[in-house]
Formats: C-alpha cells, structure tokens, sequence
C-alpha cells in the first residue's frame, strides 16, 4: 500500500481548529496566540470500498426494536465520588479527572483502584511514575489486593495490546498527555496525539464494555491541557479543585452522560490519602470568628446539597484615587454591582472605600443565593456592627435592591436547623412554601433595606 505523504498544519491547542497555514487569532475560538505548528501523514488516494464494489451491509435500527436494560452501575467506594458520578461508574463509559498538578488525581484514582480491585480486575496504566514510585504511594494508602495490575508504558499500541490480553474491567490512565501513537508525528501531549489518543480508547471502552479514567493536567486558565474537543469525547468531566497547600479537595462534575451536572463531592487529604467529608457545611464553616463584624453564614445549593458557607467582607476608608476591590471565591464584577445596588437603594457611601470579600474555606460559589449573604457582609463590615452567630442567610438580590427567591428554600432551612442555627434570613416570597421551621426563627425580606435593618 502506497504511504501517505506528510504535510504541515496548525492546530490551536485551546479548541482543536484546523488550519492550513499560520494565523495569530484562531477562527474557531477566537484565542490569539494559541495555534502551533504540527505534522501529520496525509492516507495516500487510492480505491475505497465502495469503489471497488465491496459494500458493506448497512443496517438501520428501529427505536422500538432496541433492547433496552439499563447496566448496574458500580460502586467505587466513595459515596463522594459516586454522588458526582451520578451513583456510581457507569460499565464502558469514558470519564476524564481534571485538574491542577499535585491536587491529588493520583492519589484519589490509586484509592479508587484499591477498593474496586477487591472485586474486579483492574488495571493501573503510568506514564508519569515508576512501578516504584507507585508502590512507595500505595504503602502509605493502605494494602491492595492482587487484582490491581500495574502498567507503566506511554505507547499507545502498547496499551491495546494489553488490555486486549488483559481484558480488566477498569482501565486508569494516568495522563492523557503522556499517551502517544506511532502513526502520529507530533510530540505527545500536542493536539493531535491527545485526541487520536482519546479517540482510540473510546473505541476500547465502548466495544469491550470498559470503565476506562483519563487524568488530564490543567492549564492556567482553568482547561484540560490540550483541545476543548477532549471533553466532548468523553461521558463524563470531573475536576479537582481546591489549593494543593491547604487541606481541603473538591470534586466537581462538569459533564455527565449519566447523570447531574451539579453535584460536588468534598475530600480532606490526610496522610494516609483522601477522606471523605460527610459533612461539608460543618467543615467549612470551623473556625468562624465569634462576634466579628463583616462576617455572615450564607446557604448555596450544589445539586441536591445545601452546603453552609461563611462570606466575609472588610470594607475600609481607601488611601488611592481609585479604591480596590478584591473577591475570592467568588466573581468581582457580582461584588461591585451588588456594591452599586447597596450605595443607590441602601443609602450606603461605598465609593470612597477599599472593598474585599472572601468566601471562608477557598470554595467558589456562583449561586445568585449567596448575594443577600454578600450585602449583609458588607454593609456590617461598613458599620462596624457584628452579625448574630445564629444567623443564616440566602437569597437573589436585583438591580433595584429586591430580595429575589431562590430554589430549595425548604431544604436550606433544614440544614441550617439541623447545624444549630436561631435565624433565617430569607426572601419574602419563599416564606409560604415552607412546610414547617421548627426551632428556626424565619425572617422573610423584601428588600436589601428590610434585611439590613435586621442587623442593626
């Protein structure tokens, strides 16, 4: 068979966009400095099939013909992990673990791997690690069983073979980047290897009903290191949040197949590994000051689950011509509008002053029910005057200063009940869908005015 001849391309590493020749600004996403330079091997023209008159039978399935039966999912044993995962892996889906260096992917799929071997045969693929190195990690997690098989190689063909001989139930590879195919030119890691990577281990995940995990590094901007077309591939996108320096993990599901979107799990990495938190509200919210103005509890839904954060704001007099605002985990443009909304409908000088609010704990939250939290934040850090230990609060505020509602009222309320909460901030409009505070003292507002005079 004649070989194909090579040519140059360009791909631009944030999308996948395919171009000819060089441009600073990709046509496809329009990024600027993202396309780089690779070779491919064009397939030689020649006769297909169907030119040669070998067609192949070309059947169509009617909906009512297929047999549907829904496959059992497994259980990874982590209720964290399988609450994202939708319950549980899903036998023959794609499930890609993003995130930062040395937030702790390794470790939690390693984990994972020791609690499905005891069932299972699994199979552990490592191009970044030794077998060593991988025995030195798995000594300090715990004992393993001898259904976890360990493969380090980066080939890409070599992989096919062995899972094909092996023909484990699981299959981690760990990372995508390190993956590459003799049939590719490019470096591992480029555009190409990663998605013809992907591509051939969708193909061995869905004929061999295979669980097969990709870990994948993350850039700086917050993307899986190499095309956006990696995430369409798959069924399922986790990422791995949280500052490798302190203590806490996030898992957060941003596509599934086979399940929510919405759902988080929360890790503490321990010496011995990650641990569960059962509890996330209690977690984030130890060591709360007692009795500090700018600091108030909100309430924020993540899926099916009220999880209880502390918001904490120091509004002071600023020494620059233009005051500074600052917001950690959460957006700064929210802060300033609901900074403007507190000085036109609240009565609240703020223009003169430096600004900082702080989600306590290095959680993001982007739910609109945290803004009530953030303006009574604010305004109590603005008037010196500390917000009661036993209050909670949520709630949508709008442009106009009203109180918004905001979904799961009743669920809110009882996890601040059950936390030992006196006092519920909430908006008006929620007030008549509650079937019962009890213990609870439940304050509906209609405005931001209403809300801060609680506070007073």
């Amino acid at each position: 068979m004649a070989r194909g001849k090579k040519v140059t391309v360009y791909f631009c590493q944030s999308c996948g966009y395919e171009s000819s020749k060089w441009m600073g600004q990709c046509q496809g996403c329009g990024e600027w400095g993202t396309m780089v330079e690779e070779t491919i091997e064009k397939a030689a023209a020649g006769k297909g099939k169907r030119a040669e008159g070998i067609l192949e039978e070309l059947k169509t399935s009617r909906i009512s013909e297929i047999d549907m039966h829904e496959k059992g999912r497994v259980k990874t044993g982590f209720l964290e992990l399988d609450r994202v995962l939708g319950g549980g892996i899903v036998p023959g889906s794609l499930v890609l673990v993003g995130g930062d260096p040395g937030i702790g992917k390794s470790t939690l799929l390693l984990q994972v791997c020791r609690s499905l071997a005891e069932s299972m045969e699994v199979l552990y693929i490592s191009g970044e690690e030794s077998l060593q190195q991988i025995k030195m990690r798995a000594q300090r997690i715990g004992t393993f069983s001898d259904r976890l098989q360990l493969f380090c190689e980066t080939s890409l063909e070599r992989m096919e073979q062995v899972v094909e001989r092996q023909k484990p139930q699981v299959v981690i590879v760990d990372s995508i980047q390190t993956v590459y195919s003799e049939s590719i030119g490019s470096a591992p890691g480029s555009v190409s290897q990663v998605r013809e990577a992907t591509s051939r281990l969708l193909q061995i995940a869905k004929g061999m009903d295979i669980t097969v995990f990709l870990v994948g590094h993350v850039t700086k901007e917050g993307v899986v290191a190499g095309p956006r077309v990696l995430e369409h591939m798959v069924d399922t996108v986790l990422y791995f949040e949280g500052d490798r320096h302190a203590s806490y993990r996030i898992l957060r599901g941003v596509k599934n197949r086979f399940g929510s979107t919405n759902e988080i799990g929360v890790f503490e990495m321990k010496e011995e590994g990650l641990r569960e938190v059962g509890n996330p509200s209690e977690f984030m919210l130890n060591g709360k000051p007692k009795g500090a103005s700018g600091s108030v509890v909100a309430c924020s839904m993540e899926g099916t689950r009220p999880i209880l954060v502390e918001i904490q704001a120091l509004v002071c007099h600023s020494n620059f011509g233009i005051p500074r605002r600052t917001a950690a985990g959460t957006d700064l443009n929210r802060v300033n509008l609901l900074m403007a909304v507190l000085e036109k409908r609240a009565g609240l000088s703020l223009s003169a002053s430096d600004a900082y609010v702080n989600i306590a704990g290095g959680i993001r939250m982007h739910e609109p029910a945290i803004d009530l939290g953030i303006v009574l934040a604010l305004a109590s850090s603005f008037r010196n005057k500390a917000i009661d230990d036993k209050t909670i609060c949520f709630g949508e505020v709008g442009l106009s200063g009203e109180v918004r509602a905001v979904n799961m009222a009743q669920q809110r309320v009882s996890e601040a009940r059950k936390l030992g909460f006196s006092k519920c901030i909430m908006p008006n409009v929620c007030v008549p869908g509650l079937s019962g505070a009890n213990g609870i003292e439940v304050i509906g507002v209609g405005s931001i005015r209403d809300a801060i005079a609680q506070i007073s």
